[in-house]
């Protein structure tokens, strides 16, 4: 009886576990071609990252909201002071990482956006050197050389290669690893109370939304007031489904977040990180198939590169955990260079109660 009931354990956590994953890749690769969906007949992606932004925010309050009237316990507020000194700094990164992101879909395809994304924890690691986050070690050299060389073999002559669109996903990959890096140390002061995703989103919105508009203003705003298709529509039905779309996409980008969440809560965050690394062999091969996107032997080695470094990171944190004796600040940071928050520690910090109702949400 005790084996059976240790066999039925055992294939009901498989089977939640692969459901999770399932839920964290409609999520994400979703959102992945969403933007490439959108982004052909909607070219002012800064605007459309904006109502996602707000999106995020009021599903995030709402979360809040519940949160604080099934526990009973208010949610964190923070001041001015900090929340200005400390979170303006994550929140300006963050918006410039996701709206650069979006914007280079108007000129590259989902392959190189994909694989140039990947470079990210490129980034993060020579971000986390920088801060004394990590500390130099030969096999962290042998990621960024790997990561490096397989970015340069995939971009080599390929026949879709787009410089203006690469030097904006490059560059989001560039400021994702200052992102990423100072999210890590915005979590880890626990003293500002902002370990819950939820919570974190909440207070980054608006300032990302506030950071994000004079590059909007810039770039998109002469051009969005004349365009029939938000302020001089004639077709009321264009209009509704146009919001629509963007709506949706406000929707993916919170589900991403929350199903990441789930993910690590019932898990761990290696689970996520491997999950990450499948992900993009998964969004690689949809887009080959679907979109048609061009992708020679060569890039595919490149690909393969990359992968393997990625792995090799991943890797490199499950052996330095396992060494560990006792719960200690996280160090490295998730090879997934697509997430829109650090989730990686948030179940080490949070009550049951909280865990237990965002399991029963079934998701962001």
């Amino acid at each position: 009886m005790g084996r059976w009931a240790l066999d039925v354990a055992f294939v009901w956590k498989a089977v939640l576990t692969l459901g999770l994953v399932l839920l964290y890749y409609s999520f994400s690769i979703g959102i992945t071609f969403y933007n490439k969906w959108l982004t052909k007949s909607f070219h002012f992606p800064l605007f459309m990252t904006m109502l996602h932004l707000a999106v995020i925010f009021l599903f995030s309050a709402l979360s809040r909201a519940l949160v604080q009237c099934s526990s009973h316990r208010a949610r964190v507020v923070l001041s001015w002071t900090d929340y200005l000194r400390r979170v303006a700094p994550t929140a300006l990164a963050t918006a410039l990482d996701v709206g650069l992101s979006n914007w280079s879909f108007l000129y590259i395809t989902v392959s190189l956006y994909t694989m140039t994304k990947s470079s990210a924890v490129l980034f993060i690691l020579i971000f986390s050197l920088i801060f004394k986050l990590e500390e130099l070690r030969a096999a962290l050299v042998l990621v960024v050389l790997l990561i490096a060389g397989g970015l340069f073999m995939f971009t080599y002559k390929s026949t879709q290669f787009n410089m203006e669109g690469f030097a904006l996903v490059l560059g989001a990959s560039f400021i994702g690893g200052i992102r990423w890096t100072l999210t890590q140390m915005l979590l880890q002061k626990a003293e500002l109370g902002l370990q819950n995703p939820i919570d974190t989103m909440f207070h980054l919105q608006p300032l990302m939304f506030l950071g994000l508009f004079p590059l909007f203003a810039i770039f998109e705003g002469l051009h969005l007031s004349t365009s029939e298709k938000i302020f001089r529509f004639q077709d009321t039905g264009l209009l509704l489904r146009v919001l629509g779309s963007l709506f949706l996409g406000g929707i993916l980008a919170f589900g991403l977040g929350f199903s990441e969440f789930l993910l690590v809560s019932r898990t761990s965050s290696l689970t996520l990180s491997i999950a990450g690394i499948f992900k993009e062999v998964c969004t690689l091969l949809l887009a080959a198939h679907l979109l048609g996107d061009q992708i020679s032997l060569l890039n595919w080695l490149g690909f393969a590169l990359c992968l393997s470094g990625i792995s090799l990171h991943v890797a490199l944190k499950a052996l330095h955990s396992r060494g560990d004796s006792g719960p200690k600040p996280l160090k490295g940071l998730g090879s997934s260079p697509d997430l829109e928050l650090l989730l990686r520690n948030s179940q080490q910090e949070e009550d049951d109660n909280e865990e237990e109702y965002f399991v029963a949400q079934g998701q962001q």
